[in-house]
């Protein structure tokens, strides 16, 4: 009976030892299983991080792009409106006066509308349209007068 009792203490240690070792090898596939969830979400969240990090330079350097385009045109149309004045010529006393007296007419007047404006616009109106109405006199300003320097004769 002896043999008996011990084949089942053997028999009931080693089912208890292999319960526990089965509970610790489960115990420890859930740990890895979440360490592998926790990289993997670790992974996910820094490419997306990266992938919004590369959306903000792709616009940055379409905004870039667009304000150079911009900025261009801007140039060119201004060196094809000088082209344009440049070509008209001499002409009639009475004409040419009109003409060199048109810029400081309209300037004058872009000023005394800026002034108009940020004299009776509101707090909340002014803002906006005191900023158009001084870069039309600003740009008529230096654009109108620019070209009017003194001449160097080429020796």
């Amino acid at each position: 009976m002896a043999d008996i009792a011990g084949l089942a203490a053997s028999a009931a240690g080693g089912g208890l030892f292999g319960l526990i070792g089965t509970v610790i090898g489960r115990v420890a596939g859930v740990v890895e299983a979440r360490q592998a969830q926790a990289h993997e979400r670790a992974r996910w969240s820094h490419e997306s991080d990266l992938l919004k990090l590369q959306m903000q330079a792709k616009a940055a350097e379409s905004e870039s792009e667009l304000r150079l385009a911009e900025s261009s045109g801007a140039w060119a149309g201004l060196s094809a409106s000088l082209a344009a004045e440049a070509a008209i010529g001499e002409s009639y006393k009475w004409v040419n006066a009109v003409r060199a007296l048109t810029r400081p007419a309209l300037t004058v007047l872009l000023w005394g509308i800026t002034g108009a404006v940020f004299a009776g616009a509101d707090a909340a109106g002014r803002q906006g349209i005191v900023e158009t109405a001084t870069f039309a006199a600003t740009a008529a300003t230096l654009w109108w007068f620019g070209d009017r320097g003194p001449r160097r004769e080429v020796r």
